[in-house]
């Protein structure tokens, strides 16, 4: 599923030679994703500016030196898949609960030729098992619910990437006890794509020091 002209040099500075893998993945979002019900039809309509670029722009928010991704509630891809599509330099690794969801994950990411890991958890059996650098999430809760079963996920000097939207601020002032609780230190807000897309993306960008803990 090609990308629309008015996107084209977005998607061509984001992907780069990638981009025919990140088309190859809309047309799958476009055609099995709504089929086997994870997106919705009206949504292959706004599938790029609202989706697939909304998350591509995350990789602006990778804090340098970052390697090890993990992309919590990762549902359809979004945003880890895209992610990892755009960033071959990270290793992604996709959480989703669901089976049918991993299923359909792990047969796209094998059709597009993307390394990738998936595992079909929950977040909260991985704590004390595996941590990386950063871990991101869109549309899963609320940032309090979310920090409970991001931040132990997160490596000392890592962050988590939150995907929100204009309660941003707000949801951080509700997670403040337990954003410091977890280890959570700066929280940022940053607004990413502003005049490059309708809706820029917005990120929740926590940085974790398990020395803020208290």
């Amino acid at each position: 599923m090609d990308c629309p002209s008015e996107y084209r040099a977005l998607a061509e500075e984001l992907f780069g030679e990638r981009l025919p893998m990140a088309q190859a993945y809309a047309k799958h979002l476009a055609t099995s994703g709504v089929e086997r019900g994870l997106i919705g039809p009206r949504e292959t309509e706004r599938l790029w500016e609202r989706h697939i670029l909304n998350c591509a722009l995350l990789a602006r928010a990778v804090p340098e030196g970052t390697r090890t991704v993990a992309d919590v509630g990762s549902g359809a891809g979004l945003p880890g898949m895209v992610l990892a599509i755009a960033r071959p330099d990270l290793s992604v690794t996709l959480i989703e609960t669901m089976l049918r969801r991993t299923t359909w994950l792990e047969e796209v990411a094998s059709e597009i030729g993307l390394e990738i890991e998936i595992v079909r958890s929950r977040a909260e059996e991985l704590h004390g098992q595996r941590t990386f650098d950063a871990v991101t999430a869109r549309a899963v809760a609320a940032l309090d619910k979310l920090a409970r079963w991001c931040l132990p996920l997160v490596a000392d000097g890592g962050s988590l990437l939150a995907l929100k939207g204009l309660s941003a601020a707000e949801e951080i002032e509700k997670a403040r006890k337990v954003l410091k609780k977890l280890g959570g230190g700066e929280s940022q807000i940053l607004t990413i794509g502003e005049g490059e897309l309708p809706i820029p993306t917005r990120v929740v960008r926590v940085s974790v020091s398990r020395a803020a803990k208290g």
